[in-house]
């Protein structure tokens, strides 16, 4: 099995999209970090790397989506409570990032979200207990 994630996003400013992560409470592994790439810690064995999109042209033939006019992923991450995800979404929203829809409540998961200023969407969830059963 697998032990890490580096999930590689392209973004027009690095330096803003650095600021903007670590408004939210987020740090950077420098030892990953350049003018080039920055090295989100999402958590112990989790990673965004915020590439800009000149360097991340250089791992993809194809075009780069922009990511505020169309969807190609969706990246979400497991909270500890509803309060963690609601002061995750504040924070953000605070950092310059949209909010587009409400929290979503389905009784064994509450779940919000944003959009970075690039426009990838961070989903952000707690699970309260076991989805119903069919």
């Amino acid at each position: 099995m697998h032990k890490q994630i580096f999930i590689n996003l392209p973004v027009k400013n690095l330096p803003a999209s650095k600021a903007f992560f670590e408004a939210m409470g987020y740090s950077f592994n420098p030892q990953f970090t350049d003018d080039n790439a920055a090295c989100l810690v999402l958590g112990e064995t989790l990673y965004a790397m915020l590439l800009t999109e000149p360097f991340f042209k250089g791992f993809t033939a194809k075009a780069i989506v922009d990511a505020k006019a169309g969807t190609e992923v969706l990246v979400c991450l497991s909270c500890e409570s509803r309060d963690e995800v609601d002061s995750l979404v504040a924070k953000a929203k605070k950092a310059g990032a949209a909010v587009p829809r409400e929290p979503q409540d389905h009784g064994f998961m509450y779940a919000h979200g944003f959009e970075d200023l690039d426009g990838h969407i961070w989903e952000l969830a707690y699970m309260a207990g076991e989805p119903p059963q069919e």
